[in-house]
């Protein structure tokens, strides 16, 4: 009897037990559903905004690539006839070949001197000439690119600062309408872009420098190793992800330049400083030729990511 009691008993408490353990695991669920609501109802505006104002307006210039249309009129299907003139249109294919080039100028230059200005930063990080030179290099990435675009056009101006500097040291025989020369303004507005994109790319570096171990370059010092030999063995291969941060933004912003160049030169002359974004603006709103538009914009948008897609995977972590 007392057997039979005894095994009743741990056969309830084993039932109790079960009954709590489903009834917490019940009030978890119900706990996670609520988090859930509450998460996809903090998601959902951000979600729908991105929806209407980038996600649609994506959707829509594909679609009016397949058509010729002024943005007035009744659109005709063309198929894939605007995109193949893209590879027979010379002006077109010129805008695109001058962003490729100012790569080098946005991306390339800043890169290797903020490097390289950051090292030296980092020598006297502690000083106020350090904090000096960071706000000094900085401070273009806080003027607006119209106004930056508005004083270098005023810089650059056959009787500006930079044509009446070299007259002053005897080297008149280089000035000239730097904006206005066919084979100098694209490295004109280069020196622009390098300039503004400087700063932001020494920042960057100089804050991926301090989270670098010291014991490394004091074991470099100990084995003899000088600052050249320091800076290519520990300081660069350290900073593989802010380099390729610094890569991908000063690309992005050379791909998409407008600002600049429509400040200061508009695409000329004639079509030496025409870029994608600039050509884009004139297909639509000058020549009214949405579609058009809208297939070169694709088009770059697709060269842009198959720029931008191997720079990320090159420059992430690697083992």
């Amino acid at each position: 009897m007392t057997a039979t009691i005894g095994t009743s008993g741990r056969r309830e408490t084993v039932e109790n037990s079960t009954t709590n353990l489903q009834a917490r695991r019940r009030a978890l669920r119900a706990r996670r559903l609520r988090r859930g609501w509450v998460a996809l109802a903090l998601v959902v505006p951000a979600a729908s905004f991105y929806g209407v104002f980038v996600l649609r307006p994506l959707a829509l210039t594909f679609q009016y690539s397949f058509y010729d249309w002024n943005g007035v009129s009744a659109a005709t299907w063309v198929g894939w006839d605007n995109y193949t003139r893209l590879l027979h249109d010379d002006e077109m294919l010129g805008s695109i070949f001058n962003a490729l080039e100012l790569i080098i100028y946005f991306s390339f230059v800043p890169v290797i001197l903020g490097l390289f200005t950051a090292a030296t930063i980092r020598k006297f990080a502690t000083s106020r000439l350090a904090v000096v030179s960071r706000t000094v290099l900085f401070l273009p990435q806080v003027i607006p690119l119209v106004a930056a675009g508005i004083m270098w056009t005023w810089l650059m101006a056959s009787d500006g600062v930079i044509n009446q500097t070299l007259r002053a040291v005897g080297l008149g025989a280089l000035a000239r309408p730097w904006l206005g020369d066919f084979d100098a303004a694209l490295p004109a507005v280069g020196v622009i872009g390098a300039w503004v994109a400087l700063g932001l790319c020494m920042l960057l570096l100089l804050a991926g420098m301090t989270k670098i171990d010291p014991a490394l370059f004091e074991a470099a010092r100990i084995d003899g190793a000088g600052a050249i030999r320091e800076f290519f063995s520990i300081t660069l291969p350290s900073l593989r992800q802010e380099i390729g941060v610094c890569v991908s933004v000063t690309v992005i912003a050379a791909l998409a330049s407008f600002d600049i160049i429509y400040i200061s030169t508009q695409g000329g002359p004639g079509n030496s400083t025409l870029v994608p974004g600039l050509e884009i603006y004139y297909l639509a709103f000058f020549s009214r030729e949405i579609g058009q538009a809208s297939a070169l914009a694709v088009a770059f948008m697709v060269l842009v990511l198959a720029i931008i897609l191997p720079i990320q995977r090159l420059t992430r972590d690697g083992d």
